[in-house]
């Protein structure tokens, strides 16, 4: 297991983040490193080649040779003449929170769209590196920011890293334009589309296996446990079934770089018909987490998307606690994935979200019309169906285009 040294940075005129560097602890943990040491540095400016001063850099540099640490892995995004200096300072590995996650990343991806979303990332995080490092791009150790495709990429010389980074963009548009039909198909599918979005950790991979009644999708207590999003079919309380996504976790400073290489992935949220922000309610940093999922959800141009606030974890709530929420909270749906609590009232609370675009509406079916009956079930959602002497009265969710070219073929 490599050892690693963490360093966070601030300025003596704002708060200490202490929220930031347990959360790039949990990441170097999820990595499959070992955190020995953890510095909190406050500096009245930052050093523009350096970071931190040089004194503190000494510090660390001794410390890192006492506990023959790995690397040294700083919280917030080094510049690469940073990385340069602090490279010839320190005896170990340097890394920043946006390598990392990259790293993570590379192990988690899983389909071919994820891994050509990560190497692209990971290419253009390299890319300003390259300059002046001659060899010491080599870089063949291993261990945590060598793995996936960016250690073989290493040697590139420039010219030829843009060349492979514009392959790449083009792949991933063919990719975008695959998920685009997809995405088209589905909509020819009379079924609503649901979106799961969330910060990482927050269970949304759990609670879709509790909605589906099937532990396909995996699951796991780390954060980025999923990165590919997966899509799957729920029944609804009042009948029929609806489209759940599961969708990559976000987190505080989500690097640019992946933002924009996994947008393809992230715009499923954008053509949701409802999203379901799910939270960790029993996190001590919930709000911050929120705050930086709205966030994201805004930059997709999502805001304006129906949302439902799932406070999810419940079971690790004390009663009161969970009262003071929930008074705190009105408009939001408690669950507990892992015990499956309270699923039944998410799901009334999605239909009743849905039915801004999904109206209800029922129809009767003469005898002679019954053979109009298969382009219900193709354009409508149908959630109740009863046989009658006057024929067979249909009770069923369509957006209004469906449900005027209904009326139409039925006249």
């Amino acid at each position: 297991m490599e050892r690693v040294i963490l360093v966070s940075a601030c300025l003596k005129t704002q708060l200490q983040n202490e929220e930031t560097l347990q959360e790039l602890r949990r990441l170097a943990h999820t990595a499959g490193a070992e955190v020995v040491y953890m510095y909190r540095v406050r500096v009245e400016a930052f050093n523009a080649a350096t970071l931190i001063g040089k004194g503190k850099l000494q510090e660390i540099s001794l410390q890192t040779t006492t506990l023959k640490a790995d690397s040294v892995i700083f919280d917030d995004e080094i510049s690469p003449a940073q990385q340069n200096n602090l490279e010839e300072i320190l005896p170990a590995k340097v890394l920043d929170r946006t390598r990392l996650i990259l790293d993570i990343f590379a192990q988690r991806a899983r389909t071919q769209e994820g891994k050509l979303q990560v190497e692209l990332a990971q290419l253009k995080y390299l890319l300003p590196r390259l300059s002046g490092r001659g060899a010491a791009m080599m870089q063949q150790k291993g261990g945590i920011g060598m793995r996936g495709p960016g250690e073989r990429k290493l040697e590139y010389d420039r010219r030829r890293l843009r060349l492979r980074i514009s392959r790449l963009e083009k792949e991933i548009e063919a990719v975008k334009a695959g998920r685009s039909l997809r995405r088209q198909r589905r909509a020819q599918v009379p079924l609503p589309q649901i979106a799961l979005v969330g910060y990482t950790n927050a269970g949304k991979s759990t609670l879709l296996n509790a909605l589906t009644q099937n532990q396909s999708v995996y699951a796991d207590d780390k954060l980025f446990a999923t990165l590919d999003p997966t899509t799957r079919r729920v029944h609804m309380p009042s009948g029929g079934e609806m489209l759940f996504t599961d969708t990559v976790g976000f987190i505080q400073k989500l690097p640019h770089s992946l933002v924009t290489s996994f947008r393809a992935t992230l715009e499923e949220t954008s053509f949701a018909d409802v999203i379901l922000h799910v939270q960790d309610a029993a996190s001590p940093n919930r709000r911050e987490q929120e705050a930086t999922v709205l966030q994201i959800i805004t930059d997709l141009k999502a805001e304006n998307i129906p949302l439902i606030p799932v406070f999810n974890k419940t079971d690790l709530l004390s009663p009161g606690r969970l009262e003071l929420l929930r008074a705190q909270h009105p408009q939001a749906v408690f669950v507990s994935a892992l015990e499956e609590a309270n699923l039944t009232a998410l799901l009334r609370r999605v239909e009743q979200a849905a039915s801004y675009k999904w109206k209800v509406h029922t129809l009767t079916l003469r005898t002679d019309q019954l053979n109009h009956l298969g382009v219900f079930y193709e354009k409508a959602l149908v959630i109740n169906r009863k046989e009658t002497p006057r024929g067979l009265i249909l009770t069923f969710m369509a957006t209004e285009g469906n449900f005027e070219s209904l009326k139409h073929r039925l006249a």
